[in-house]
Formats: structure tokens, sequence, C-alpha cells
């Protein structure tokens, strides 16, 4: 059976994990508006949805409860998390996850 301290425990990780997701959502969001919104000539790119907003809520979620991990005391698990972490961030630049659309990068002197 659970103990209450164990119960809080649990849900102060899980509300780490939502703020840690909101907060990389939050971060997307700038440049995940340009991609869908913002184009040139009405050019959307949905890839910055469907690949960059999964990668960075994962990344920010990764990293709230890598930094919960370290607080209460936890190294291996922080360990754990901070490698789960780099391997995000490393396909997250791999995929260039916060790209604009093609059509902002290449358009050149006019725009």
């Amino acid at each position: 059976m659970e103990t209450r301290q164990e119960a809080v425990t649990g849900t102060i990780g899980c509300a780490a994990a939502v703020l840690g997701t909101l907060a990389g959502t939050a971060a997307w969001l700038p440049y995940g508006r340009k991609g869908l919104f913002g184009a040139f000539e009405g050019e959307t790119n949905p890839a910055v949805l469907w690949l960059g907003l999964p990668v960075m809520a994962l990344g920010g979620a990764t990293a709230a409860l890598a930094v919960l991990a370290v607080v209460r005391g936890r190294r291996r698990l922080a360990l754990g998390l901070l490698a789960a972490l780099a391997g995000i961030a490393a396909f997250g630049y791999g995929f260039d996850v916060l790209s604009g659309t093609q059509a902002l990068e290449d358009c050149g002197s006019p725009c």
C-alpha cells in the first residue's frame, strides 16, 4: 500500500511532466505558427506539426523530470533522463524541428 508521501511525490512528478510539456509546447509555438500559417504564397510545412511538436513536448517533459530527479537526489535516474534528453535534442537538431517553412528560408533578398 502506498504511503501518503509516495502519493504526493507521484503527483508532483506528474505535475512537473505536464508543466514541462506545456513549456516545450510554448517554446515551439512561434516556430510552428510560422510553419503552418505564415508561409510565403500559402505554402505550409506540416512537418512542424507532426515532428516538431512531439519532440518539443517530450523534451520539455523529460527536462522537467530530470530536474525533479536532481532535486530529489536520484542521481542515476537524473543521468538516465539527461541521456534521453540528449537523444531527443539530437533527433530534433537532426531533423531541424524548429525550422520554418522552406519558402521563408529560401526567399532571398526580395523578402
